[in-house]
């Protein structure tokens, strides 16, 4: 039985806490909080909440750590910091900052003996791989991806964390005619701002300054200054009315041509999420598994979902694997 740890109970950790209950081989251990503990109320029976502060020793009786903060500003502190004492897993999903947060959590886990998976979800994670597996097998193709339409939780906080925020939504939309084009073959080339757009809708604190907020969001590098952002204030009110749920998907499109004649292929994955964290827990979840095994064997250091076998991912044996899934 793999005893999980959850760090952060948000949206995202709840949907890790969802998965966990569907595995079998997998319990939670404890869920830490760097809130009130006393005022957590989780919806596992039986399972301690600890404050964050409890971590720091090291000693906590889990094989995996997995952190649900956000990639802003949690996760490139967080991740390094407990990988030094865990086995751990995240979703941080700054593209942009990959390979720096990679290096920061192989150094402290190789130092250490453990294990760090980052950016493991569905993008980066599932769509990274189907990018990967795509482009081995029709090398020199294009590959082109579109988000949503759908609720990005990292975009959101980061939305959030802007001050005079009290809540916020982003919803990233891919452009119509851009996927049109792509999936008829056309291979266009086609920038940032022609693929998606985002829609922001914010509930500001009484008295901030709208025009503040809305120009610290359209100018955010990394998440909205190279896109055609729209920002939409709203009460809460509207704000529970209409956003209070969490869709995404999008999908994967890639082509690619054969032989001396150019015969054209075009690969697509594609999600449909009625829950961005649920189907992000549910994935983290089968890579806290694939952790512990590989752990377990002597793997150490930092890893991506590049590095797993995926038989790892998978409660089966070897054997079930090749009779039912191969």
């Amino acid at each position: 039985m793999i005893k999980a740890g959850i760090l952060g109970y948000g949206n995202l950790g709840r949907g890790v806490e969802a998965a966990i209950a569907r595995n079998e081989d997998m319990t939670l251990a404890a869920v830490y909080t760097r809130r009130d503990p006393g005022n957590l109320k989780i919806n596992t029976p039986g399972v301690p909440v600890k404050s964050a502060e409890a971590l720091e020793g090291g000693e906590e009786d889990i094989d995996v750590l997995i952190i649900c903060g956000g990639s802003a500003t949690d996760l490139p502190a967080m991740t390094p910091k407990y990988a030094a004492l865990y086995n751990v897993v995240d979703s941080f999903d700054t593209h942009a900052n990959i390979p720096q947060h990679f290096a920061n959590v192989d150094t402290a886990a190789a130092a250490a003996g453990r294990l760090g998976l980052i950016s493991c979800g569905w993008d980066p994670g599932m769509f990274s791989l189907n990018r990967l597996y795509a482009a081995s097998v029709l090398p020199g193709g294009e590959a082109y991806t579109f988000w949503g339409r759908g609720v990005s939780q990292g975009h959101s906080d980061a939305i959030r964390r802007i001050e005079g925020v009290v809540d916020a939504r982003q919803y990233t939309v891919p452009v119509p005619d851009a996927v049109a084009r792509v999936r008829a073959g056309e291979n266009p080339e086609l920038t940032t701002r022609e693929k998606h757009t985002r829609e922001c809708y914010v509930v500001a604190a009484e008295g901030a300054d709208k025009a503040r907020i809305e120009q610290e969001i359209k100018t955010m590098p990394n998440y909205f200054s190279d896109y055609d952002t729209t920002v939409t204030f709203i009460t809460a009110e509207e704000m529970k009315e209409k956003h209070s749920g969490l869709p995404h998907g999008g999908s994967v499109i890639y082509t690619g041509e054969t032989g001396q004649k150019g015969m054209k292929h075009v690969i697509e994955y594609s999600l449909k999420l009625d829950s961005n964290p649920e189907f992000t827990g549910s994935v983290l979840a089968a890579y806290a598994r694939a952790v512990v095994r590989l752990n377990a064997e002597g793997r150490t250091g930092g890893v991506t979902v590049f590095d797993i076998a995926p038989a790892y991912l998978s409660p089966l044996s070897g054997e079930e694997l090749r009779a039912h899934c191969l």
